[in-house]
Formats: structure tokens, sequence, C-alpha cells
């Protein structure tokens, strides 16, 4: 290659990596027409509204979980601990429902529990400086097995879901819309605002990049992790009560299946894993992503091995593809 053709090359190189640091939302969103184009060569005719309509419900509850990531990851930590949580928060909520007080006093008890394993996430990262992965991996078995203590006292293996949350969860308007929108918009907003309006968000950012620098500055990183760790577990538990409304069960092990996921939906998205940089919008589409790849899987009719081989494979390039474009060790 000639000097003169090398120029252009790298300077379209330096565009491309520009164009995923400063805006990975505009590639994730082509790599996801992608994807739906992909699905709808494997299965002629099934894209359409209703499709769609069933891809966002499924992704409502894992881009919550991947919310808590997001803000975790944006301090430089993790929350292994949100499975445990959103399934202990729709197995109580679903033990209440034939008890006095009925589901709604489920409920609160159920995110009173979320926000005290919250507390203790907060307390042991912020004050205690316990690694994050081995806080919140704690809690969470902490967390399941209070709940299985729980069901066995209540001498229940299985469950009822409210209607309410069945409704909430699953039901659509018009057959398109899922009510659980109503719910996900104003927190997503919430979270997307607060992440770059606020002076809490900017805290996160601070403290995830560069913590000296934000504690000489006055900030109390403790107190920003104790308040962000209770947020995730709150989070975590609103999360677990929509998948119980979804997929019309209650489980002390509901949602372990997608902590994993919430991960690579916030990795995919753009955070990263070192702190300090990142956003909830990139997490959104990751989360899109991940549920278009594992729809596209189930049409193809692979058995489950094959699908968790190539759900992994996808993950791990399109984050290593990332990875290196962003030039992050």
């Amino acid at each position: 290659m000639t000097p003169a053709a090398a120029v252009p090359r790298a300077s379209t190189l330096r565009q491309v990596d520009r164009l995923f640091r400063d805006r990975p939302v505009v590639p994730l969103v082509a790599l996801l027409a992608l994807l739906v184009l992909l699905y709808e060569v494997a299965r002629p005719g099934v894209v359409g509204p209703t499709w769609a309509s069933g891809i966002v419900a499924f992704a409502i509850p894992l881009a919550i979980l991947a919310g808590c990531q997001t803000l975790t990851m944006l301090t430089g930590g993790i929350d292994l601990s949100v499975g445990a949580v959103a399934s202990m928060a729709g197995f109580v909520t679903a033990t209440f429902v034939a008890q006095p007080g009925g589901w709604e006093l489920g409920v609160v008890i159920a995110l009173a529990a979320a926000l005290a394993a919250g507390l203790l996430n907060g307390v042991g990262v912020g004050v205690f400086r316990v690694h994050p992965l081995i806080m919140t991996l704690g809690v969470g078995l902490v967390v399941l097995g209070l709940a299985n203590a729980w069901q066995i006292a209540t001498v229940t293996s299985s469950t009822g879901v409210p209607e309410q949350i069945r409704t909430l969860g699953s039901d659509r308007f018009l057959d398109i819309f899922p009510y659980s929108l109503v719910f996900f918009a104003p927190l997503a907003l919430i979270i997307l605002v607060g992440l770059r309006r606020t002076g809490y968000g900017r805290l996160l950012y601070a403290v995830g990049d560069n913590p000296i620098a934000a504690r000489l500055s006055g900030a109390r990183a403790w107190q920003v992790l104790v308040v962000l760790y209770m947020i995730s577990a709150l989070m975590a538990a609103l999360a677990g009560i929509l998948l119980m409304g979804l997929t019309n069960v209650a489980s002390v092990t509901l949602a372990d299946s997608l902590v994993l996921p919430s991960v690579a939906a916030a990795v995919i998205g753009g955070t990263s894993i070192m702190g300090g940089r990142g956003g909830y919008g990139g997490t959104l589409v990751g989360a899109l992503i991940l549920q278009v790849i594992s729809a596209l899987l189930t049409a193809l009719g692979q058995p489950e091995a094959v699908r968790q081989i190539l759900f992994g494979a996808i993950v791990v390039l399109v984050a290593a593809a990332y990875t290196r474009v962003t030039a992050e060790s």
C-alpha cells in the first residue's frame, strides 16, 4: 500500500474509533438492524409489530438488570447479586397472594428486603473496601439462602402470580405495546437524565474515573457507593417482579440466568468495566441485541448446548471488538 493510500485509510480508522468511543449507540443500532434482517431471512414473514413487541417485552427485565450493571460499572464495580435479589423479590411477592395484606404487602416487603441487601453491598464496598465482585457475590448467596428459608417456612414450592402483575408484565395494549413500557419508559428516562444532568450522576463518573481526585475535590465516595448499591438492588427487585409477571413463574432462581447477560449488555453498550465511561443508552440497545440474538438462535432450532455456545461466542466477540477499537485494555 502506498503512503498516499494509507493516509485516507488511517483517517477512516480513526473516525471509526471515535464513533465507537463517543457515539457507541450508532454502530450498535446498525448491528441490531443487521440481526433483525438475519432473523427475517431465517424466518421469512415473522418480523413485524407483534414480533417486535415480544422482543421488547422480554428485553425490559434484562435492560433493567443491565441498568444495575451500568451504574455500578461506572464506578469500577459490578453487582452479581442482582439475580438473587430479583428472584427473591418476585418469589416473596407471590407468596403473599393468598395472605392478609395481599400481594401489595408482598411488594413492600420484597422492596424493603432488596434495599437491605443493597445497603449491605454498599457498606461492604464503600466503607469496608471489599471488592465489589466478592461482596455482591456473597450477598447474592445470602439472599438466595434466605429466600430458600422463606420458601420452607411458608411451605411453598410453587406460588401464584398476581393477575395485576401478570397483566403488567405480559399483556399488550392493542396487542402491540407492552404494558411494562408504562413502567419502564419513565425509569429509563430517569436513569438517562440522571446520569448526565444531575450532580449524583456526575459523581458516579468521577468516582469511577479517578477516585483519588474525586475524594480531594470533596466527594465522599463511600456515600456515593452506598446509595448506588441500594438503587441497584431496588431496580433488581422491580425487574424480578416484572419478570415474574412476564413468565408467569415465581421461584427463588427465576432471574439467575440473566446475571451474565446483564453484564454483557452493559459491556456491549459501551460501559467500561474499569469505570468512568459509558451510559445507559448503549445498554438499552445492548439488551435488545442480546434478546434478538437469543430469538435468532431459537429460530434456527439449535439445541440448548449449541445455543449457549453461540450466544457466548457472539457476546465475547462483540465485547472484544469494542474493547479493541476503543483502545481499552
